[in-house]
């Protein structure tokens, strides 16, 4: 019997535009070794399924305390405990809950049962000059699962992407440059120190994978999340240009204005919001950053 190949998606998301050229299907998956301080994702963080809750939605009806096996939750004074560490994110009490106050963030899905999803869409990535994006967290954090879905889609005729930090070997980045069509990386600083910083890892390794992809002429496209505080200097965003400049395969470089989409995300998990009190970056400062990158000679997307 031919093995199953699974892996742990947070959700599929179907006619996106802003995961690549034309409409995507975009597959989250789940984990990341990144852990960005204004990450407005923080549901990828971990690998192992999750469940949030939604507090202002529940009416403490208690339909998921009679469900739960692991005794995570209970009523206590007219409202709802709930345990963390004792959830199993089994999911039974998203199930059961009739306000939608509990979700579970995380499910394993085989290729086959996912590529039968994404065939349904091959029709719009035909007319629109779309395709499939893979994203998280870090994907290539579950690599076999990753390699599977790009060689299926492959087969089809579906056109991929895939959103990385490339922060792995590049052994793995070599592997998969035959079944990638584009590779979309977020680079947050040039500097060591403050990358390290600000996400707890080195980006050594996702230098040395861009000058990697340059070398083998993948078509890339690089964007650097604009953080208050972070990165939001002329300084810092021109140190980043001058990594990009030799990078022939660089289709264009592409700012991205910090949001606070995460903060009730953070809230949901019971997680710690790294950085509650960040605001929005204006958009005449994102605008001028822009004008500094497009002065270093790279090509600058422009809002």
């Amino acid at each position: 019997m031919e093995n199953v190949v699974t892996g742990m998606v947070t959700r599929v998301q179907r006619m996106s535009i802003h995961d690549g050229p034309g409409i995507r299907t975009t597959v989250f998956l789940k984990g990341c070794n990144f852990r960005c301080r204004w990450c407005h994702n923080p549901e990828t963080w971990r690998r192992e399924a999750q469940v949030e809750r939604i507090s202002e939605r529940c009416i403490a009806c208690g339909a998921c305390v009679a469900v739960c096996g692991s005794g995570a939750l209970r009523l206590e004074n007219g409202g709802l405990c709930f345990d963390r560490e004792r959830c199993d994110a089994c999911g039974r009490c998203a199930d059961a809950c009739p306000a939608r106050a509990m979700n579970r963030v995380g499910k394993t899905i085989s290729v086959d049962d996912l590529m039968q999803d994404l065939q349904r869409d091959i029709p719009f990535f035909e007319e629109s000059g779309g395709g499939v994006t893979i994203s998280g967290g870090e994907p290539l954090l579950q690599p076999a699962f990753v390699r599977e879905l790009l060689r299926r889609c492959r087969a089809e005729g579906i056109p991929t992407a895939l959103e990385t930090n490339l922060s792995v070997p590049s052994e793995l980045i070599e592997e998969l440059l035959p079944l990638v069509g584009l590779w979309m990386c977020d680079l947050k600083a040039a500097d060591d120190d403050l990358h390290r910083r600000w996400t707890g890892m080195s980006n050594a390794r996702t230098l040395a994978n861009l000058q990697l992809l340059g070398q083998r002429n993948a078509p890339l496209i690089v964007r650097t999340p604009v953080v208050p505080g972070v990165n939001d200097t002329p300084e810092a965003i021109g140190a980043i240009c001058d990594r990009l400049k030799g990078i022939g395969s660089l289709l264009y470089y592409e700012l991205l204005g910090f949001h606070t989409l995460g903060t009730d995300k953070f809230t949901a998990l019971g997680m710690e919001n790294p950085m509650p009190a960040a605001e929005p970056l204006p958009m005449e400062r994102l605008e001028s950053l822009r004008a500094v990158a497009a002065r270093t000679g790279i090509t600058v997307k422009q809002a």
